[in-house]
């Protein structure tokens, strides 16, 4: 509590006696009574600024000529918002907030994400709760469910936005199924084809047997695990594997053609070995993919199931088989193992090759990395899909030639190494999910000869290759491949839109180092692919939101923090800078709630200055001369703060901007300087008055400073202000401080 005020010193609570104990009432605005509460003023105060009409930078005062403009990312239209979304949410306001009063024409487009398989796995966990399968349902039925959970949890999700003080202009939002975003997406589909970047063939990929989707390489967690390896004898040859599951179909053994303990064997030499179910000829094949360092040298392939594997058959012109289904189960070549899960009949299957004498040794301590579902955890098991394709490797050139000569920039060095790394080894995307729920892929498939055809008309009826009957394709896009083009959509590319004039490029791109690889890299590539021009010019990535105790969030382990929680019991100002205090770029943070009631604390500090300032001043008269004294103690003090806040401000560590205001409010502003003003006003005269307008100039800035972080409460008292103090009808738009 603040010692000026002797009352609220020893209590919260309501007082009648004045801030310097006259014992009179205070002649101050009613509100300032009692403690802030940070309940009572939220609501009102984001149906002021929305009222206003200053979140469309049409309507925002003066002449403004500079624009400014960020894009939100797009939050997942299938549930509450996380702590991740309250920081992305508050870094990207704090600097809407921050341009928008140095004058430019400052623009948030908001948004939400339709996020494709992420939602369809949500509703299929809301399915099984009630006793239901998207497998017993058709495609159109799951659609229409989908659609109708996913636009009421957009409503929701936006209410929470809002209530997180998001001065992102409504006026301008986007669902990523909206037909502008569809239209634009369709162009680009057709774009690639014709720019003969965009094929459909049968590849190895990514299968999820519980999810029946294919996935990119970006959406494959890797779990270390310590399991058996298995060496068979294959004939001459000594073979390693840790799937034994996919061997019935291996009839090529691989080595690299200087391998000098293989010398005798050709390559295109046919064997004849005993194998799982009897005997079989195996063809021997010279290839650099053989590694002499692995094992004996020598390995068997299972091209279907292996994406390695799969590259060494296209290189050859070798056959491949389908082993294992769709749902992981072993197919009629497995012959008695027919039907099984993999995991299942792996026992059964070394038992039966031990009993063959087939069994050369086992390593049970086996350590190696093993590809799995991000979302289910289940293996991935390498499947061959025909399916769409973007070549990357020229996409990820333009990226690279356009950060080399710096048309867009990282805050941090680190992120643009890592990010170089990727662009530099990128491989071609499959841009194909086998869901319900997304936006159609506009393409023919023909039922003769399987080619694919771009149709974004809807006008093809029969095959454009050898004329025969074609079927609409069942796939939908990758979720990526649509809010990849994120930055066209919101500033409405293609036509002859004002927005994409003014906006795009975009200032600025923040969020998650998580997804700069799935959303980051991609809005570049494709945005420099459509335009020629970089979508955003800056890259501010945030680390992950952690526990208290520094651990990852989840359910399971019972230690997820929600946003809305903490705004009920400290007020959104308070959680928007325990996030943002001692959080640098790219970093991972703890949310500590004890962090942020120090917040809540300090809001009500704010508060109780504002009633000393407003309690002390009723006399004052504007345009009095500063003493000497105060106008050095303002050069000594003030100035300098001003200046530091200014130059954090611009290099984008908003982190250590957040840290010198509180201190210089807490440890200066009310500890030194309110407390040596009391003799000075009790003294009257001239440095009454100069004190009276310090005690102004040091409020309003510190006001001022403090918006882009505490909007509520720094809004709040700015209402309350007499109108000789204010530059401005709302502090959202008031000059920001150069000094």
């Amino acid at each position: 509590m603040l010692k000026f005020v002797t009352i609220t010193l020893m209590s919260q609570e309501n007082t009648t006696e004045t801030s310097n104990g006259t014992g009179q009432q205070p002649n101050i605005p009613e509100v300032f009574l009692k403690p802030y509460d940070p309940q009572n003023h939220e609501e009102a105060i984001y149906k002021l600024w929305e009222e206003s009409g200053y979140f469309n930078p049409d309507n925002l005062p003066g002449e403004r000529n500079e624009p400014f403009s960020i894009v939100m990312p797009p939050p997942n239209a299938n549930g509450s918002l996380h702590a991740g979304h309250a920081l992305f949410v508050t870094v990207q306001d704090i600097m809407m907030r921050f341009e928008r009063m140095r004058g430019k024409k400052a623009v948030w487009f908001p948004g939400a994400d339709h996020a494709g398989f992420e939602t369809q796995v949500v509703y299929e966990k809301k399915l099984e709760k009630e006793g239901r399968s998207r497998f017993q349902m058709t495609r159109e039925e799951l659609y229409a469910e989908i659609l109708d959970f996913t636009l009421s949890n957009k409503s929701f999700m936006e209410g929470q936005i809002r209530s997180l003080g998001a001065s992102c202009d409504w006026s301008r939002q986007l669902f990523t199924l909206d037909d502008k975003v569809v239209k634009i997406v369709y162009n680009t589909f057709k774009q690639l084809e014709t720019d003969e970047l965009l094929y459909r063939g049968a590849r190895s990929s990514n299968w999820c047997p519980k999810h029946q989707t294919s996935f990119s390489n970006l959406e494959v967690e890797h779990e270390e695990r310590t399991e058996p390896f298995y060496y068979f004898k294959y004939g001459p040859f000594v073979i390693g594997t840790a799937r034994p599951e996919t061997k019935f179909g291996d009839k090529y053994v691989v080595m690299h053609p200087d391998d000098e303990r293989y010398k005798e064997y050709k390559h295109g030499q046919q064997i004849e070995l005993e194998w799982i179910n009897g005997p079989i000829t195996a063809t021997v094949i010279k290839d650099e993919a053989g590694d002499p360092e692995m094992g004996t040298g020598v390995m068997t392939i299972t091209p279907w199931h292996s994406g390695i594997d799969f590259e060494i058959a296209k290189r050859h012109n070798l056959q491949y088989e389908q082993i294992i289904d769709w749902r992981g189960k072993l197919l009629p070549i497995a012959e008695e193992f027919a039907g099984m899960d993999i995991r299942e009949a792996r026992k059964k299957i070394v038992e039966k090759l031990e009993a063959k004498g087939l069994v050369d040794h086992i390593d049970e301590k086996y350590q190696h990395s093993v590809p799995c579902c991000y979302k289910c955890g289940r293996e991935i098991e390498p499947q061959i899909k025909e399916q769409w394709f973007v070549t990357m490797k020229p996409l990820a050139q333009n990226a690279l030639e356009a950060l080399d000569a710096k048309k867009f920039s990282f805050v941090t060095e680190r992120d643009e190494r890592v990010f170089r790394h990727w662009l530099s080894n990128i491989d071609d995307w499959p841009i194909a999910r086998q869901i319900a729920w997304g936006i159609p892929i506009p393409a023919k498939v023909c039922d003769d000869c399987g080619h694919g055809m771009v149709d974004i008309e809807n006008n093809i009826t029969t095959c454009t290759k050898c004329g025969g009957t074609v079927h609409q394709d069942p796939d939908t896009f990758d979720t990526w491949f649509s809010s990849g083009q994120w930055p066209l959509c919101v500033t409405d590319f293609g036509g002859e839109s004002e927005d994409f004039k003014n906006y795009y490029p975009t200032s600025f791109m923040e969020t998650g180092k998580d997804i700069v690889f799935f959303w980051v890299a991609r809005m570049i590539m494709l945005g420099l692919y459509r335009t020629g021009e970089v979508p955003f010019k800056k890259i501010y990535l945030h680390g992950m939101v952690r526990d208290k105790h520094g651990k990852k969030m989840s359910k399971s382990k019972g230690n997820v923090i929600a946003p809305s929680e903490i705004q009920e019991k400290y007020g959104t100002d308070a959680l928007r800078m325990g996030l943002m205090v001692n959080n640098a770029p790219g970093t991972d943070m703890n949310l500590d709630p004890d962090k942020v009631n120090a917040y809540k604390k300090f809001a009500n500090k704010l508060w109780n200055i504002t009633r000393f300032v407003l309690d002390s001043t009723t006399d004052y008269t504007p345009g009095v001369e500063h003493t000497p004294e105060d106008v050095a103690f303002e050069n000594e003090y003030l100035h300098p703060m001003v200046a530091e806040i200014n130059e954090h401000m611009e290099k984008d560590r908003f982190d250590l901007a957040a840290e010198k205001i509180y201190h210089f409010v807490w440890d200066h502003f009310a500890s030194q300087v309110i407390e040596e003003s009391k003799p000075l006003l009790a003294a009257g005269g001239a440095s009454r008055a100069s004190r009276q307008r310090m005690l102004h100039h040091y409020l309003v800035t510190s006001l001022k400073l403090l918006h882009p972080f505490m909007p509520f409460v720094t809004e709040t008292i700015w209402q309350e202000l007499p109108t000789e103090m204010k530059d401005a009808d709302m502090l959202m738009v008031a000059h920001w401080p150069s000094k």
